[in-house]
């Protein structure tokens, strides 16, 4: 079996939605070819609405890294939440997992590299080792990442080339030594997700979903 270069799969997905999703890792998958991949990527295409709609919920399952069937759980638990809109309560939620949170303070160059992180039990929150991407960093919380983890590749790559610039507002993060330790000082808000995305489109592609 041919060996898949993600890096070029991950390009080609963004050109396909037509954004680039931070959380897929290298920048510029839009500089040089910002059309769609293939042959016929540069022929105008009118999508249809539900195309629409489904490329607005890939850009979030892609960026935080998700299958279909989380998405949809995260979908049914913000339906429950009945205090303002469910897909700004689903966003917040997401970005306050932990491997989205290791990402955006550029311990990772990407998501799936933060996954790996937490999985491989390099990071810590309030001073326990938390190895579920899916653990939900609550205001508060200090985030740190061990002496192993400061060494890997991951996290060395992603001081050298940071994917996002500046770390959101929700975070605030301080040197100890060669290693950096995080505090969550606020809930994230909808508004914090990192790529444009229009929320209307989600909550119609999901409308059949019930809480």
């Amino acid at each position: 079996m041919a060996k898949i270069d993600m890096g070029r799969a991950r390009f080609k997905i963004q050109r396909r939605l037509g954004v680039e999703l931070p959380g897929l890792g290298k920048a510029g998958a839009l500089e040089r070819k910002p059309y769609g991949p293939g042959q016929h990527g540069m022929q105008r295409k009118k999508l249809s609405d539900y195309t629409v709609r489904l490329v607005e919920k890939q850009k979030v399952m892609f960026n935080y890294g998700l299958r279909e069937s989380q998405l949809v759980n995260y979908v049914k638990k913000s339906k429950k939440v009945k205090t303002g809109s469910w897909v700004d309560t689903m966003i917040v939620t997401l970005e306050s997992r932990l491997d989205n949170v290791v990402f955006r303070l550029n311990w990772a160059p990407s998501t799936p590299g933060a996954r790996q992180l937490v999985t491989h039990k390099h990071i810590k929150v309030n001073g326990k080792v938390v190895n579920v991407p899916g653990y939900l960093v609550q205001p508060n919380d200090v985030v740190e990442i061990t002496d192993k983890g400061a060494k890997s590749g991951n996290y060395l790559q992603a001081k050298v080339r940071p994917r996002i610039s500046a770390v959101p507002a929700f975070l605030t993060k301080e040197a100890t030594g060669e290693k950096e330790k995080a505090k969550m000082v606020s809930k994230p808000l909808a508004e914090d997700i990192p790529f444009a995305f229009e929320k209307r489109l989600v909550i119609e592609y999901y409308w059949k979903i019930k809480a």
